[in-house]
């Protein structure tokens, strides 16, 4: 038996989650909690997290501020606005990690792979020449070079130069 030893998870894993929205709570929140929920902006209709679980440094989540699962249910505002900080989040990314590519996507209900089906998210993941290595491949297991707090500090301090 494989054993991947990843404590930080069981503050994930350990926690009650409830009838609530992650997304949800994560807005609730006080604004004064955002550096500790890794909200990395709010904008009107939408806001913008690093995903805990990144499969790279610098993936982020672009969602909107109403609890909407599918795509069909965005009203024109929160569209525009949704794609217009997905589009600054991919420029900030690029000036922050200088990453050789993107992965940008919406998992559209659980089957599709959506981790939180009830609230639509866009993924933004930087991609760099040559970080698929054997680890995902022989291991199941993909390796993040950056902490979390150092990542959201690099965007923070890019978007208040932008």
């Amino acid at each position: 038996m494989d054993r991947l030893w990843a404590p930080w998870r069981s503050v994930y894993v350990g926690k009650d989650q409830g009838s609530q929205c992650i997304f949800c709570e994560k807005l609730n929140a006080s604004a004064d909690q955002d550096r500790e929920d890794y909200v990395l902006y709010r904008g009107n209709q939408v806001f913008v997290i690093l995903n805990i679980f990144p499969y790279n440094s610098g993936h982020l989540l672009v969602a909107p501020k109403r609890h909407v699962g599918d795509i069909e249910d965005l009203d024109p505002e929160e569209m525009r606005e949704l794609f217009s900080t997905t589009q600054y989040m991919v420029k900030v990314l690029r000036s922050a990690f200088k990453p050789d590519g993107f992965n940008v996507g919406i998992n559209l209900g659980k089957v599709a792979g959506a981790g939180i089906p009830g609230h639509l998210h866009i993924h933004v993941v930087p991609r760099w020449n040559g970080d698929n290595n054997f680890m995902p491949v022989l291991g199941d297991v993909r390796v993040i070079s950056e902490a979390l707090d150092t990542t959201l500090q690099k965007l923070k301090e890019t978007m208040d130069k932008e």
